[in-house]
């Protein structure tokens, strides 16, 4: 996927999609976003950032497609895939 294609991704997903947790790494580089659809199932997606690069986070994982019927069942499947998120305080595993 391009970066360009990765942008009109992240912009669309904004657009339809409400996010119900953002969570960002211990060292701030990344970041995994619950988000409910407009139909009212659930995803997540794992973004990315680099510091000299102003345009913002782009998403790296691609598990945006997922469906899952709650919040915590989104949260718990990116629990499988970002093993920071067991370092993040605060957060019920």
């Amino acid at each position: 996927m391009s970066t360009q294609t990765d942008l009109n991704t992240l912009q669309l997903m904004a657009r339809y999609n409400t996010a119900i947790h953002s969570l960002e790494s211990p060292d701030g580089k990344e970041c995994i976003d619950v988000f409910r659809r407009p139909d009212a199932t659930f995803g997540f997606e794992k973004y990315r950032r680099d510091v000299e690069d102003c345009r913002g986070w782009f998403p790296t994982g691609y598990f945006s497609d997922v469906v899952f019927d709650t919040a915590m069942e989104a949260l718990m499947e990116a629990h499988k895939h970002v093993l920071w998120l067991n370092h993040v305080e605060g957060l019920d595993h």
